[in-house]
């Protein structure tokens, strides 16, 4: 039973609205401003699950974070897809003409550059966290300063919400995962998803053939990502996520994969999330 969750962020962040819509209210949550720790609190058993951002419908995969997954040895369990709307706060009584800067992850901003090229009196920097940014301005009662937040940021902190959903495209999804030191969470027959890596050999048809694998025994490969072998140069490993319908065609694609590619790894077993 999970009593406790690491968090990429502080409470109002994102990563703390998907721990109280995957889990509940009462869950305890670690705050950790970077994913390295709180990977760290779950290989130390501080904790019993970390929530990772593995990717954005806008901007594509976190990438890092798949090799945190892996170089731990840690097991995705579950998946969970979240509505971002990011929206601009500051303290009461103020307007967007009194905002000078505005402090926030480099992702958001990145997703909000057309708002604030209508703005281009703000100045726009760099922050650690949405929601711990948000906490900054009011504990100090920064005036001038802006966060780019959710709208539970802006309740928890006390803001006021200036311009609301402001990315710049407005239908802005992220996948979030759950991850544990174990695997299977689930029956196998509610299994209809899998995150798996694997290596494969530099010759003709290597990828092609282990993707055919996959459609053969009715497979439907939903990501494909690759990610630089540090200590093999210019040699890739592939983390994709599968679905199926049942398990034992994921079975049977899973022990021909194990033959056909090298280094073949589980890293999740899980049920997928409704998009």
């Amino acid at each position: 039973m999970i009593k406790s969750v690491a968090i990429q962020g502080i409470i109002g962040s994102f990563h703390h609205i998907v721990s109280q819509n995957y889990f509940s209210k009462d869950i305890h949550i670690l705050e950790c401003l970077t994913f390295d720790r709180a990977v760290e609190s779950l290989l130390n058993e501080e904790t019993d699950a970390v929530i990772m951002a593995i990717e954005n419908s806008i901007v594509g995969s976190i990438i890092p974070n798949y090799a945190l997954i892996d170089h731990g040895n840690l097991h995705i369990v579950g998946e969970h897809y979240l509505d971002i709307q990011h929206n601009l706060m500051a303290l009461p009584n103020q307007s967007i003409s009194d905002i000078k800067e505005v402090y926030s992850h480099p992702m958001a901003l990145l997703q909000c550059k057309e708002f604030f090229k209508k703005h281009p009196h703000i100045k726009l920097v760099e922050d650690k966290d949405t929601a711990e940014v948000a906490e900054r301005i009011h504990k100090k009662q920064l005036k001038g300063i802006a966060a780019i937040a959710s709208k539970l940021a802006a309740q928890l902190f006390e803001l006021e919400i200036l311009a609301p959903s402001i990315q710049t495209i407005k239908d802005n999804e992220t996948r979030f995962v759950i991850v544990k030191r174990e695997n299977h969470e689930i029956p196998l027959d509610e299994i209809n998803k899998a995150s798996l890596k694997f290596d494969v050999d530099h010759k003709r048809g290597s990828l092609a053939a282990i993707l055919n694998v996959m459609s053969d025994c009715k497979l439907n490969l939903t990501k494909i990502q690759s990610l630089p072998k540090m200590e093999t140069p210019w040699k890739y490993a592939f983390f994709v996520d599968v679905t199926f319908d049942t398990y034992s065609d994921y079975e049977k694609a899973k022990s021909i994969m194990k033959i056909m590619a090298q280094d073949f790894k589980v890293l999740g077993e899980y049920k997928k999330a409704k998009v």
